[in-house]
């Protein structure tokens, strides 16, 4: 067996690979899946790159592993979809086809267990720097899939969890400041998040979402994601946002519970509209989850931020952009 091949059995054999509906698997030229009748499969994709997503020398290859799948996942729970397959293309060095790639695909393997997902095939290649690739398949009853296309004007804005956690993070491990014990629970979100995929459904099931999005990107881009594809404004209360605890010693650097609230990402909390008259069916909590009403949809086609004065300035999308210079 050449070295490729021994890697894809190693793959195959850390992360579930074998499930009901899954007719042709791993080692063949595609997957062959069953399709069952009154639902629709949701598909995504994601890249997880080194030195863009991540970092070799300070995040431990375990959660790398996980947190890949868990971003590539969050979008199901963004369209209310149950997860049911995945597709795994990996570049990696030589340098790290043994103890970091066993440590990977333990990382993995967890959050696939963990959110249900089987893995279905892939592909693997020699690469100076790691490249994560993951296609997630899900599937919904037919027509039920929310869209970030159905907001009106009158619905209100929630959002689940809190803002700014996983963007607090990632600035500690950019500052090399990530390692002090007192500042480990600050990391959690950013190495370890968790798509809202019970959360997603249940909304779905209580047919009172008009719109919903994954906070990938940051409340401020992807508001506005939202917002041009249905056709609307909207304004938030920024006093409303349910903001990170910034420890007092942090903020001092310049770490503003707001701007991480707004302009962070990977979050991977629930953004979602819901008319006024349904607003009594999503509780304060569900699942353990806050859910907090932020503002509400306009007819203008502007996107403002309300402070404590009554002020309303226009907000920008200033959250992740892969273009941006």
């Amino acid at each position: 067996m050449d070295r490729e091949n021994q890697l894809i059995e190693r793959v195959r054999r850390r992360i579930p690979s074998r499930a009901k509906g899954l007719r042709v698997g791993i080692g063949d030229d595609a997957a062959v899946m069953s399709f069952r009748n009154g639902t629709e499969w949701v598909v995504t994709t994601d890249a997880f790159l080194e030195n863009v997503h991540f970092l070799r020398s300070a995040h431990p290859p375990r959660a790398v592993g996980y947190k890949a799948l868990a971003r590539a996942t969050s979008d199901l729970a963004a369209m209310g979809a149950r997860p049911l397959y995945f597709l795994l293309a990996l570049a990696i060095p030589p340098a790290c086809t043994t103890a970091w790639l066993e440590s990977f695909l333990g990382g993995m393997a967890a959050a696939a267990r963990r959110f249900g997902l089987t893995l279905a095939g892939g592909d693997t290649t020699n690469y100076p720097s790691v490249v994560v690739n993951l296609t997630i398949i899900g599937e919904v009853d037919s027509g039920r899939a929310v869209l970030r296309s159905g907001a009106r004007p009158g619905d209100l804005i929630c959002v689940s969890g809190r803002l700014g956690e996983a963007e607090l993070g990632w600035r500690l491990v950019q500052r090399g400041i990530y390692k002090q014990e007192r500042r480990k629970k600050l990391l959690r979100k950013h190495f370890k998040p968790e798509p809202r995929l019970a959360l997603g459904r249940w909304l779905v099931d209580h047919r009172c979402v008009t719109a919903m999005i994954d906070t990938s990107d940051g409340l401020s881009t992807d508001l506005g994601h939202i917002c041009k594809a249905s056709g609307v404004g909207a304004k938030v209360f920024a006093e409303k946002i349910p903001l990170v605890d910034v420890p007092h010693e942090l903020r001092r650097m310049g770490l503003d519970p707001l701007r991480l609230a707004l302009d962070g990402g990977e979050d991977y909390e629930l953004l979602f509209t819901i008319p006024k008259r349904l607003a009594g069916r999503v509780p304060r909590h569900l699942m353990g989850i806050p859910i907090t009403t932020i503002g509400e949809i306009t007819r203008q086609k502007r996107i403002g931020l309300v402070g404590a004065n009554g002020r309303r300035n226009p907000l920008h999308a200033g959250g992740w952009d892969s273009f941006r210079k």
